[in-house]
């Protein structure tokens, strides 16, 4: 079995930085998204906020005492709602793998995948490219063996950071890990943990799987294996893919649509890659290509062709003729794409193996 490869990417204090992406005002001054009045709570703060202590869930009055110049602005869930599909479909771009944590992080398991040179950092490195230029906000990402890992890794260079904890660098990185990062140790059990002297991993390994078993039941088989490193929960997928897409943005705009045509080819190619690796086939209903162009405006296209199985790149190139029409438009990002038809079967919960 391949070595797994994880993901584990988080937006950095994401309804702030949503906030900041849409008034450049805020981006200088402590931020704080909450409740308004004086039962308001925090929901989330920006770090120049976090400097003075304001914290999630603090109540809002108490936020202000610490941060005199704190500026609070109401939640708008609806918006932050979509950032987080635009955020979510470019990881689904890269691999149908994703499990949703919450509106602002997920988890990848990019095992499989060969873009990138099959290179988890190149992969890591590529979404939260795209991520800044395309959303406008940053993310941290961690690179890991497992979940466990992976989502220690990604708050290991907040903000903006990424950490990349390989295979051979495990046994050394939670020797000296404090036990309250093992996921589902909260203050009750690290507390026990302490009265037996337990502080970190190491720890917890020197202590044995006897001891624990002993002490914590079944819980303690776990906590010795995440002391070591070790975590083998997969990766669940909770919703069935409407559509597969892949698309370029290019350092170069193409000037016309004979550019355009050059490159459609492997383009539909990386599409049959993608269309491959998917676990469960779904039928086609639809082809769509998009269009960025040079000004930034962007257009999209689609037409029913159900008959097609493995789209080719002649079944493209209608789309491509009604789509780019003016020349001399240079044109900055090209995608193609599928929908699938909607079968209204049920969601299903898609494990790694399945």
């Amino acid at each position: 079995m391949a070595q797994r490869k994880i993901i584990h990417v988080d937006c950095d204090c994401f309804y702030a930085a949503v906030e900041m992406r849409d008034d450049p005002s805020l981006r200088e001054v402590p931020l704080a998204v909450g409740g308004q009045g004086p039962r308001g709570v925090v929901t989330t703060c920006n770090y120049t906020a976090r400097a003075f202590g304001v914290r999630s869930a603090m109540p809002g009055g108490e936020a202000r005492r610490l941060c005199p110049g704190l500026v609070m602005v109401p939640p708008d869930m609806a918006k932050y709602r979509a950032v987080s599909r635009q955020v979510m479909d470019i990881l689904r771009q890269l691999t149908d793998l994703v499990e949703p944590l919450s509106l602002d992080e997920a988890f990848l398991d990019v095992t499989d995948v060969t873009e990138h040179h099959g290179s988890a950092t190149l992969m890591a490195r590529h979404l939260r490219e795209r991520i800044r230029r395309e959303v406008g906000i940053t993310v941290s990402a961690g690179v890991a063996p497992n979940k466990f890992l992976a989502k220690i890794a990604s708050d290991w260079r907040k903000p903006d950071g990424l950490f990349v904890i390989t295979p051979e660098q495990v046994p050394d990185f939670v020797r000296t890990l404090p036990v309250n990062k093992i996921h589902g140790v909260g203050r009750v059990t690290a507390a026990k943990l302490g009265a037996l002297g337990v502080e970190t991993c190491g720890d917890l390994q020197d202590l044995g799987v006897e001891v624990l078993l002993e002490r914590f039941g079944k819980q303690g088989y776990r906590l010795y294996e995440m002391a070591h490193g070790r975590d083998d929960r997969p990766v669940v997928v909770s919703r069935v893919a409407k559509s597969v897409s892949v698309e370029r943005t290019f350092s170069q705009d193409l000037p016309d649509k004979n550019a355009c045509a050059a490159v459609l080819p492997s383009l539909v190619a990386d599409l049959g890659v993608r269309l491959s690796r998917r676990a469960r086939g779904q039928a086609i209903h639809k082809l769509f290509m998009k269009v960025r162009y040079g000004d930034f405006s962007t257009h999209t296209l689609e037409r029913v062709r159900e008959s097609v199985t493995a789209p080719e790149v002649e079944d493209f190139r209608p789309l491509l003729d009604q789509l780019v029409t003016r020349e001399g438009r240079s044109v900055r990002l090209l995608g193609v794409g599928v929908r699938f038809r909607n079968t209204d079967a049920p969601v299903t919960q898609l494990r790694l193996f399945d």
